[in-house]
């Protein structure tokens, strides 16, 4: 069974900074290409970052490029999102996934609430 565990998140003010993680299982995490979505209050799930199987490749919603940084750790089965400069927009529940849209497949969220 698929297992997707986020963490990290929490109130911050804008200009400020998070890191989230993402602890997987039950699946060939290696050779699974790995996603960030979020979703906003009133909002359906957005993506926001994809992470190549290696960890070479990475693409990000224009929203965040400069702010937001992926990675992972195939040893340790984690992702992780490193979040700068967060501005009140970014205020969401943050998911990962392994699926396409609609991300059927996912966590039960960490939330992120950027505010002063």
């Amino acid at each position: 069974t698929v297992q997707l565990e986020e963490s990290g998140g929490g109130l911050v003010q804008p200009g400020g900074s998070l890191r989230l993680s993402c602890a997987a299982s039950g699946f060939e995490f290696r050779d699974t290409v790995m996603r960030w979505v979020r979703q906003r209050p009133g909002k359906g799930l957005e993506w926001v970052s994809t992470i190549s199987r290696t960890g070479v490749t990475t693409d990000y919603t224009d929203s965040v490029k400069g702010r937001f940084t992926i990675s992972r750790d195939n040893a340790k089965n984690t992702i992780h999102l490193q979040m700068n400069s967060l501005k009140t927009e970014d205020t969401a529940v943050y998911y990962c996934t392994i699926d396409q849209p609609p991300y059927a497949v996912r966590g039960q969220g960490t939330q992120v609430t950027v505010s002063s």
